[in-house]
């Protein structure tokens, strides 16, 4: 897999992967995305077995040992496989989550103790700039997930939000939402409950202007229009699972 790297926003850089063998014939593409900022924040890690690609990418920014915080949607492979590698590449570094993903995960198998964080609860990266965790549970899978929002650049770290199959681009203006119904259709990887859609207009109501997309490209346009948009499907497949019940 080629690795491109791409500054999308402001000292935000977008580290991406495509795997052609995935969702054959379109592929699909895994983002990492890298704050150099002076307490630099690595948001997934990618696959154990990707990375050196990944970390030749982040040189190509910064020296990786001056890695400060790891985090990820959630506990899974291609989103925190190859943290206990960063780490141990970065000596200060430490995984940062929400409690429950500590709890029932991080607090074992990271080779250091994670930073557990509440709901709302921020990180400071340095020159004023701070990232918020946010709790998603169940959302769009897994019941440790979140979110981080990057409150200088408004940018979202949306994690499995809006997934899509292909090459995407580093950034765009065009619709995301229905390249997302069609990934919905396809994988049928998302948690449907009560709670869906009111956690994703949740998340609408903090107006970003960068949704980054770990698989598929950054969006640039009207942020909370399209998660207001993607709330209103995950509606409407709760509402034709319960008519078939």
């Amino acid at each position: 897999m080629d690795t491109r790297i791409d500054e999308i926003a402001d000292r935000i850089y977008r580290i991406s992967l495509h795997n052609p063998m995935v969702a054959r014939p379109a592929g699909l593409t895994y983002n990492v995305f890298l704050i150099a900022a002076d307490e630099p924040l690595l948001f997934h890690t990618g696959r154990r077995s990707t990375f050196p690609d990944i970390a030749a990418a982040i040189a190509r920014v910064m020296p990786l040992e001056r890695l400060r915080w790891i985090a990820f949607g959630h506990y899974e492979s291609d989103e925190c496989g190859a943290m206990n590698e960063f780490l141990a590449a970065a000596p200060r570094a430490q995984i940062a989550h929400g409690n429950t993903a500590c709890r029932v995960s991080l607090n074992d198998m990271a080779a250091r103790s994670p930073r557990a964080l509440e709901d709302g609860e921020t990180i400071g990266l340095g020159d004023g700039r701070r990232v918020r965790y946010l709790d998603t549970p169940h959302i769009p899978h897994g019941w440790e997930a979140g979110v981080l929002y990057d409150e200088q650049s408004s940018t979202l770290l949306c994690g499995d939000l809006f997934t899509q199959t292909g090459e995407a681009p580093p950034t765009t203006s065009g619709d995301i939402v229905g390249p997302a119904i069609a990934a919905e259709d396809l994988f049928h990887f998302s948690s449907l409950h009560p709670s869906t859609g009111r956690t994703i207009r949740r998340l609408a109501t903090l107006a970003p202007r960068m949704l980054a997309l770990m698989h598929g490209p950054a969006f640039v346009g009207d942020c909370a229009a399209a998660m207001q948009a993607l709330a209103t499907d995950y509606d409407r497949r709760i509402r034709s699972l319960l008519d078939r019940a």
